[in-house]
């Protein structure tokens, strides 16, 4: 039974839409693009390289495939981890509309996503990755779907854009299990999905 696992970056407000560049999605007049760029130091960099270390394939959104299919094949170096993970290993595709992908080892799952991506961790013998991904991994999240979470939270606030947590997110609590801060700042912390909230009180008892 695989594992799946959601690597995400976000702002200090929670926002997690275009942190590669300018151009990457600019929906809804989003002008912020490129926001994690100045803080990819050496630590952030080591970190990103553990994790693909590890993946046995990726599951991706629409969207995030498409960046990542426009830039990836190109990256031939074979000393590049990330680019030789991202092009030798099978990548699915949770997509409606896409019907035939032109990366290599691609899947597209367009069926029920719960059915789906269980039957996709059943097969999978070690890391099932998304990244970036954020509509995906609130559908995987609501879904009690996604394993373990590396919350990528970057000090930066940009007041719009797309956010991971909204109004109407399904109620849950979560265990740490890892994390540092990088020089930059940036901090970089690992949970595990454990339930629902609990909940308590400081007020004073009647009679104290």
């Amino acid at each position: 039974m695989g594992k799946l696992v959601s690597t995400i970056f976000v702002t200090l407000d929670g926002v997690y839409q275009a942190p590669g560049g300018p151009q990457e999605d600019t929906r809804g007049g989003f002008e912020h693009g490129g926001w994690s760029f100045v803080f990819g130091d050496e630590d952030f960099g080591r970190f990103v390289n553990e994790v693909f270390e590890r993946p046995a394939a990726f599951l991706l959104g629409r969207r995030t495939y498409d960046i990542f299919a426009s830039y990836w094949p190109k990256v031939t170096d074979p000393s590049n981890t990330i680019a030789a993970k991202l092009n030798a290993l099978p990548k699915y595709v949770a997509s409606s509309t896409l019907t035939d992908p032109e990366w290599a080892n691609t899947t597209v799952i367009s069926g029920d996503l719960a059915k789906e991506v269980t039957a996709l961790k059943e097969r999978t013998d070690g890391e099932l990755q998304v990244h970036g991904s954020g509509a995906l991994v609130q559908s995987l999240l609501a879904l009690d779907l996604v394993d373990t979470l590396h919350l990528v939270t970057f000090p930066v606030v940009l007041g719009s854009g797309f956010r991971l947590f909204t109004e109407g997110a399904v109620p849950t609590r979560f265990r740490r299990t890892d994390g540092r801060v990088t020089a930059a700042g940036v901090s970089i912390q690992t949970y595990d999905p454990a339930g629902r909230p609990d909940y308590g009180s400081y007020e004073l008892p009647e009679n104290a």
